[in-house]
């Protein structure tokens, strides 16, 4: 089988949109960025207080996830994770695990309804937002994944994560400031207006502050998740220990992955889509897409969509 011709000739980008679809009663926004006939759909989720302009930043076009992948061939649904945007007043019912990965799911089939998917869908996901992606691979469903990109994230905090904790449960009105420099260290990792969030910030959900047990649950569910796995992590990552050893051991835990591919990604900070080297992330794990959708393509028949 050839390789789908890409709708979008290099160097042109097609625009962003935002777009808002029902899920049984609760909205969910997203930002999509659509090209006319992909190679694949790329679900992006965002992390811990911001919301899917993570992956377009305003007045950084060249740090956007959605506008680099659509130039390469693949339309990008960047969904705001359940609680954030659209559905932010809706939190009684995302309260359990299964509500919001049913909810990431049925909007993510919304998003799509009339859309071309090419050879299938990827998850790309940074930092909180890799909780819901390993959720969803884990699933009966995530079966029809193509893989999943997990960046900023990791199984042992960063001893700068571990001591900013140990303040908050001392004095919880200092942790913001602490927990906040780990997040954004260094400052030269970005643009000056981008650096601390401050144009794509949101209020996060409560669920997200409840996550005792987390850890042993996410072992348990890594082993599950059946598809290729690329996992990132910055070189000045501070919330999650990094390095050779932090990603060898966080690969560890995907034991029912076909393949596993570990990536540091040099002169970023925790945020890697928004700093300075998004391009060269960006670029990096696309490459691991591209792999994903032949590979697919190399088989006899195409992946479905969800039940």
């Amino acid at each position: 089988m050839t390789s789908p011709t890409p709708s979008v000739e290099p160097g042109l980008v097609p625009a962003v949109r935002r777009q808002v679809v029902d899920v049984r009663g609760v909205p969910a926004s997203a930002l999509v960025a659509e090209v006319a006939r992909p190679q694949a759909v790329i679900v992006a989720l965002h992390g811990g207080a911001t919301t899917s302009a993570y992956f377009d930043h305003p007045g950084h076009p060249r740090l956007s996830l959605l506008r680099t992948a659509a130039a390469t061939g693949f339309t990008v649904i960047a969904l705001d994770r359940p609680g954030y945007g659209s559905s932010a007043a809706h939190e009684e019912r995302m309260r359990t695990p299964e509500q919001r990965t049913d909810f990431a799911y049925t909007a993510v089939e919304a998003l799509l309804e009339g859309l071309e998917r090419g050879v299938g869908v990827f998850v790309w996901a940074h930092s909180a937002g890799c909780e819901l992606t390993v959720r969803m691979a884990s699933d009966p469903r995530g079966a029809e994944l193509l893989g999943v990109e997990l960046a900023g994230m990791g199984r042992v905090h960063h001893p700068r994560a571990v001591r900013a904790m140990e303040e908050w449960r001392r004095d919880p009105s200092r942790a913001r400031p602490h927990i906040r420099q780990a997040l954004w260290h260094p400052p030269h990792a970005y643009p000056p207006d981008v650096h601390g969030g401050r144009r794509i910030g949101a209020a996060s959900p409560a669920y997200e502050g409840h996550r005792e047990g987390w850890q042993e649950e996410f072992a348990q569910l890594a082993a599950r998740v059946p598809v290729p796995v690329h996992l990132t992590l910055a070189e000045y990552e501070q919330v999650w220990a990094n390095g050779p050893e932090g990603l060898a051991d966080l690969a560890s835990m995907f034991t029912g992955a076909p393949r596993v591919v570990r990536h540091e990604q040099a002169g970023a900070g925790h945020n890697t889509s928004v700093g300075r080297t998004a391009v060269a992330y960006h670029l990096n794990v696309l490459a691991f897409v591209e792999e994903c959708a032949l590979g697919v393509q190399a088989l006899p028949t195409e992946k479905g969509t969800w039940g």
